[in-house]
């Protein structure tokens, strides 16, 4: 699993103001002398409990300064909504937006030495020399100013100065392409409003991602580049970017979006660039971007101390559950055991139980699952809902309304149940992700000449999504338990900006057809479906036989298994059974996990119940009763008392549901450990509960000594604030 970065500054670029807040009236009387005015002072050099090890390298920071407008632009940008939506005053958010700052000011000078000890002292042994690191830092920023220091710091044409000049480049192109896209909106009012709710990750990059190439001296340097318009900066010239820019961008609207971007910085608002002395058309030597680029390297000097400091802690971790025991993984044994322990008593009941499943997690651990009372098991389920068409739920409604009989179980005569069958049999499910095409966010692609494999029955079309993550493993991320090869089911038609699709028409056989092909091509697994002989001999006779023989409180109670269509399994091969289906559920090498992503897919290209695409394994079932209807309870028991890999297919008031066990709880113990075998294999029980322990541990230990950092290091003696020079910004609450 890879290791995610704690960033424990708030820094962040405010360069997004423009595109994301058009102006502040708050402000707006307000000339750009009073907005350059110094609020506060930094010098952590003159803290009493200063670190000794660091005082060599205090001439490095000397006083940093907290200018008013950097107050705003944080109100602007992410405070704003503590005033509109938290019933926060303004002063107590500007006071808040201050220490923020200061607080990020001490962690920048604190980071800035510690990283200049380092250097000289770890550093020997790659340099061949034995660096006068502040000699060289002074000198870096005395030629190059605040950004050279910072780039001195990390390292030349390093990882970390590329990161930032990227974050910055691909920020501002962020910025632009929402102005841009407002307007191609406005030049095309055909602009789709649809949306279908899309797998996490979607569009996400990795961390620390910056597209590269080879320079002509063999360096790695940055391929991407800001596209205004403007000589320098055309589409030609920017690099990786190109492919990311907007569909039916132009020189035209590239430049006006510029223009706009450039106004709002521009305004008497912000007075953030000087119209009157800089080059507009040149965004990259802009002061205000310039300053913004140093204030990415900032973040990270404190990100690269604490990855120091990280990649410390996670050493003597190591180092100690060695010590303990070599191979026996003592630690993380001990601290699994207490967590067992823990809800093997709070999990006694099931009340607390069922609550506990349904907040659980890739981080968020369930080991323990009590004994239920009817010896039935609890789980996690998809569910593909093929739902009646409008004119079959008009009918469907006049059917309640005829046959309703509150004396009978379920509430309808059996004549009910004969005439909801004859609607269910015309149920044609159509793919449900037009919104990916013609929607508010367009995801589809081509994927015929692409070099990417993909199902394909004969009559899918070769429309997949998501081609950045599909495409670009190197630069997205993942999707979350999506395969990501099944394309639109119909044919697609490219018309103008538009797209013409028609959708294949499936029933419920061809819908479990497709079900069991295209869960063997993803996992190569097996999947079997059976009919039952119940359903179609239930309903003759005008529906008497659903009925049981045995009455309850004066009601003969329908069978449920009557309304069972199908069931089936999918054979994981020979490692299976629920231990090893739950050990190693996330391992994207495992059969099950392939299958998940694979039924995760068709249930985002064909169910309308989208409330289930946002839960983590599905819907949780408990072991009695539950709120679901009662044909959509009785198979979700029987298939979660089968197992993962089960799955049925039901009638309902809704149309058919087809559902999937995706997990399920034995009584008591939910794992055998085998830390030995499985800590080092991502995806598996036993890795994310090692990476989760030593992820928790270090941001504790971190956050603990960022806290040590701030209080021996922020106090009246290294901080100096000028409160009359922003008492008007603490006095709006009064107007």
């Amino acid at each position: 699993m890879k290791k995610k970065s704690i960033v424990c500054g708030v820094i962040a670029s405010s360069v997004a103001l423009a595109a994301t807040f058009g102006g502040c009236s708050l402000v707006s009387s307000n000339p750009a002398a009073d907005m350059n005015q110094v609020v506060a002072e930094v010098d952590i050099s003159k803290a009493a409990s200063f670190d000794k090890e660091l005082a060599s390298y205090s001439d490095a920071v000397g006083s940093s300064t907290i200018i008013k407008r950097e107050m705003m632009t944080y109100f602007i940008n992410y405070y704003y909504t503590y005033v509109q939506n938290y019933d926060y005053s303004y002063a107590d958010t500007f006071n808040l937006i201050l220490d923020v700052l200061v607080e990020n000011a001490v962690l920048v000078q604190y980071s800035t030495m510690y990283l200049l000890m380092d250097k000289a002292t770890n550093e020997n042994s790659a340099l061949g020399y034995e660096p006068n690191a502040l000699k060289e830092y002074l000198e870096a920023e005395e030629n190059g100013g605040e950004a050279a220091k910072y780039e001195y710091l990390l390292g030349a044409d390093s990882k970390e100065v590329l990161t930032a000049e990227y974050n910055l480049r691909s920020t501002i192109n962020s910025a632009i392409d929402s102005r841009e896209k407002e307007i191609l909106d406005e030049e095309d009012s055909s602009s789709g409003t649809d949306t279908r709710i899309a797998p996490g990750g979607v569009d996400t990059e990795q961390e620390d991602y910056f597209p590269q190439k080879e320079g002509a001296d063999g360096k790695i340097e940055l391929d991407y580049n800001i596209y205004t318009g403007y000589a320098g900066y055309s589409l030609d010239e920017s690099g990786a970017y190109k492919k990311d820019a907007l569909d039916g961008t132009s020189v035209e609207t590239r430049r006006k979006a510029y223009r706009r971007f450039i106004s709002g910085l521009a305004s008497s608002s912000y007075d953030l660039v000087d119209t009157k002395v800089e080059d507009l058309r040149n965004v990259r030597d802009l002061k205000y971007i310039r300053d913004e680029y140093v204030t990415q390297l900032e973040q990270c000097v404190i990100n690269k101390y604490y990855e120091i400091y990280e990649d410390e802690i996670d050493n003597l971790l190591k180092e100690l559950d060695a010590e303990l025991e070599a191979g026996k993984y003592n630690l993380i044994g001990s601290v699994y055991q207490d967590k067992l322990g823990s809800q093997t008593e709070s999990y006694s009941e099931e009340s607390s139980f069922s609550s506990a499943i349904d907040s659980m997690s890739d981080t968020n651990f369930v080991l323990y699952a009590p004994e239920t009372e009817n010896g039935g098991k609890y789980g996690f389920v998809y569910n593909i809902l093929l739902p009646f068409s409008e004119t079959q739920n008009d009918d469907l409604k006049e059917l309640q309304a005829r046959y309703a009989d509150s004396n009978l179980d379920g509430g309808y005569k059996p004549e009910y149940y004969v005439a909801r069958n004859n609607l269910l049999k015309g149920i044609k499910t159509t793919d449900q992700r037009a919104a990916w095409f013609n929607g508010e966010t367009e995801y589809a692609f081509n994927a015929a000449d692409s070099g990417i494999e993909y199902y394909n029955n004969g009559k899918n079309s070769d429309w997949l999504f998501f081609e950045n993550n599909i495409s670009s493993p190197d630069k997205y991320e993942a999707l979350e338990r999506y395969d990501g090869r099944y394309p639109y089911n119909g044919t697609v038609i490219e018309k103008d900006d538009d797209y013409l699709l028609i959708p294949n028409k499936l029933d419920i056989d061809d819908m479990l057809k497709e079900f069991e092909a295209y869960i063997n091509y993803v996992s190569g697994c097996t999947a079997s479906t059976s009919k039952t002989e119940n359903y179609g001999k239930a309903i003759e006779d005008d529906g008497q036989n659903l009925y049981k023989n045995d009455k309850v409180n004066g009601k003969y109670l329908i069978d449920y298994s009557n309304f069972v269509y199908a069931s089936g399994t999918v054979d994981f091969g020979e490692k299976k059974g629920e231990a090893y289906n739950r050990t190693n559920l996330l391992n994207k090498d495992s059969a099950q996990y392939k299958v998940l992503s694979a039924v995760n897919e068709l249930q985002y290209a064909y169910t309308t119940d989208t409330g289930v695409l946002s839960q983590y394994l599905g819907y949780s079932v408990q072991a009695g009763d539950t709120s679901y209807i009662k044909e959509f309870e009785h198979i979700a028991h029987e298939a979660v008392n089968k197992g993962a890999g089960t799955y049925y297919v039901c009638a309902g008031d809704y149309g058919w549901h087809l559902i999937y066990v995706t997990y399920t709880f034995d009584e008591g113990n939910q794992y055998d450990p085998q830390w030995a075998a499985n800590i080092d294999v991502e995806g598996t029980f036993e890795n994310m509960f090692y990476e989760w322990f030593k992820s928790s541990a270090i941001s504790n230990i971190t956050t603990t000594k960022k806290d040590k950092i701030l209080t021996n290091l922020k106090g009246d003696a290294t901080v100096t604030k000028y409160q009359s020079r922003y008492q008007n910004l603490l006095d709006l609450d009064k107007q």
